[in-house]
């Protein structure tokens, strides 16, 4: 059984432009990012998808140097970015994350995929009720799932964002991952100059590889960290997708 992940990074962004490329404790962020999901036991391989603007490659050195595949592709149509980077490896499962969360926990990733393969099921994702903190979001879907969703999809907020279609479209079976905490309302997740304020501060208390207890238990003694970026909406990315949707 081949487990193919897939982190998705670019270097244009609207809301902090060349995010992934900031620097974060002694790593960038996409460098601290894959650092982390290597930690995973479950996963046969990672590669990137990213893009091909000319300035993606960044993204490709900060991949190499990191033992990982980069794969480039299209900058808005991330599902076919996503499928024509299966390709190349075939596998039979892949796991979805993004390297705007560059604080994502292995141990949370590698228990997803248990879940989903105990659960028998075509999708399996944290953050469709999510319990744990933006920044752990990661989803789990067969290769089938994938390339169904790939040869289907229309909307443009379907094909940017890779998953909706396989989630919403009642083909699939679908599994909520939650879990019996509390820590929905925290913010690990990069989109604005504010969150990297807030990664840098946890990076600089508790260490680049912490396991996600750790930084909540540090937030949580910390509430005024917290509010530097509590303003901030959860997937306003996705909702703007929405709010400018188009059939392609």
């Amino acid at each position: 059984m081949k487990i193919l992940g897939i982190t998705q990074a670019r270097v244009s962004s609207s809301r902090l432009p060349g995010k992934v490329l900031q620097k974060l404790g002694t790593e960038t962020v996409l460098g601290l990012h894959l650092s982390r999901l290597k930690r995973s036991s479950r996963v046969s391989q990672w590669i990137v998808a990213t893009t091909e603007e000319p300035e993606s490659q960044k993204i490709v050195e900060i991949a190499t140097k990191h033992g990982v595949q980069a794969v480039r592709g299209s900058l808005n149509d991330v599902l076919d970015r996503f499928y024509k980077a299966t390709m190349v490896f075939k596998p039979d499962v892949v796991v979805r994350v993004t390297s705007d969360c560059p604080l994502i926990d292995p141990i949370y990733l590698d228990d997803l995929i248990n879940q989903f393969f105990e659960a028998r099921v075509d999708y399996a994702a944290n953050c469709l009720h999510p319990s744990l903190p933006d920044g752990m979001d990661a989803e789990v879907f067969t290769f089938s799932a994938l390339e169904t969703a790939w040869k289907e999809a229309k909307k443009a907020s379907d094909r940017e964002h890779v998953t909706p279609h396989i989630r919403d479209s009642g083909k699939f079976t679908v599994k909520s991952v939650e879990y019996p905490v509390n820590w929905g309302t925290f913010r690990l997740t990069l989109d604005n100059p504010e969150d990297l304020d807030v990664l840098s501060l946890l990076v600089e208390r508790c260490g680049e590889q912490a396991e996600l207890q750790e930084y909540v238990a540090f937030l949580e003694k910390n509430p005024k960290v917290c509010e530097m970026n509590a303003h901030l909406k959860r997937n306003e990315g996705y909702r703007r997708s929405l709010e400018g949707d188009s059939v392609c």
